[in-house]
């Protein structure tokens, strides 16, 4: 009997994974993330983008186009040396990031967005902060999944190209966003355990000091902030310790279900203290957005049961509305005022 319990209970989980999509609200909240991290980069660097950018710019082209040729890769931007291409090319990735953020576009503008997210990384590689290296994994696995169902200006394309697209490739939805939203889990998972034994075999990470090293350079510093950190012995012991703790077992966090919402929250909290502290605003939300898959299933709840509340709050603001209206329309008052008329003594009788 429990043989055949076993047996129909891989029976049924392989039912539900290849027809129901998980974490559609996580992947739609990691696509939107994204894009706004692409977006802010275009716009932070808007001013200096010909200095940083641009053919004449800082990064000698020469120099560019032989590391783009040596490491036989892509950048549109090394496709010519006009100053109206460059314009061009980096206000339309200005505009895709953008579209992306907003959910206009699809699965084909997110792909684009990607070629031009690549294509302005490899220009000028000094900015980058880490957030670039996984932007550029977990992009191609979000195309396998349905991340434009939420957060997303609804355009009817999908819809009929739904319609007029074979069965059998329709059934492949599920099991193909099931496989995006596993491949990007496994990658967060690895990108936290390697870095957690990486930091093992420092010195200065066992020996519980290497806060105190890090916050004082002055690059990952936030003055007034940090050094009342490093200062106490006991914070930088703590938070040397618990960072190494965390990312060597995240991913057991992650296996349980009960303990998947409280790991990913953790998780959040540990880059927003990196964006703030250390300044890398880049890599933190990056890293914040694929944590947001394994968030879906609280993130849907919350959302629930903060639907009737979120409608008696309309419900208050369109009644005020109407009393607005109706104080503002004198006929409407007097109609109000005038009392209703009385039953005569005939209609009475």
């Amino acid at each position: 009997m429990k043989r055949v319990s076993r047996l129909l209970g891989k029976s049924q989980l392989l039912d539900k994974a290849s027809s129901h999509h998980v974490s559609v609200l996580g992947v739609s909240g990691t696509r939107l993330v994204l894009g706004f991290v692409g977006f802010m980069y275009y716009a932070s660097q808007y001013g200096d983008r010909r200095y940083l950018f641009g053919p004449q710019g800082v990064f000698p082209w020469q120099e560019f186009t032989n590391k783009v040729h040596e490491a036989d890769t892509f950048s549109l931007y090394a496709f010519s040396t006009s100053g109206v291409w460059f314009e061009i090319v980096f206000h339309t990735g200005m505009l895709m990031a953008l579209a992306v953020t907003c959910g206009v576009g699809g699965r084909f503008g997110l792909a684009v967005h990607w070629v031009f997210l690549w294509s302005i990384y490899q220009r000028q590689p000094v900015l980058l902060d880490g957030g670039d290296n996984l932007a550029y994994l977990v992009i191609p696995m979000l195309l396998l999944t349905r991340c434009y169902d939420r957060f997303a200006f609804p355009s009817g394309l999908a819809r009929k190209i739904a319609l007029r697209t074979p069965s059998v490739m329709r059934s492949l939805s599920a099991p193909l966003h099931n496989l995006g939203v596993l491949a990007i889990a496994t990658q967060i998972c690895l990108v936290y355990v390697v870095s957690g034994l990486y930091k093992v075999q420092g010195k200065m990470w066992q020996d519980g000091t290497a806060l105190f090293y890090v916050l004082r350079v002055s690059e990952f510093s936030l003055p007034g902030v940090s050094d009342l950190v490093y200062e106490n012995d006991f914070l930088v012991f703590l938070g040397t310790y618990s960072t190494t703790i965390f990312l060597v077992y995240f991913p057991l966090g992650i296996l349980v279900p009960r303990l998947r919402p409280w790991a990913a929250v953790a998780s959040v909290g540990f880059h927003v203290s990196i964006g703030v502290l250390m300044g890398l605003t880049s890599f933190a939300l990056t890293m914040i957005a694929c944590d947001l898959i394994f968030l879906s299933g609280a993130l849907s709840a919350a959302i629930h049961r903060s639907a009737p509340a979120v409608q008696r709050l309309k419900t208050f603001g369109r009644n005020r509305r109407e009393l607005h209206d109706d104080s503002a329309d004198p006929a409407r008052v007097l109609a109000r005022a005038e009392p209703a008329a009385e039953p005569s003594a005939t209609s009475s009788r």
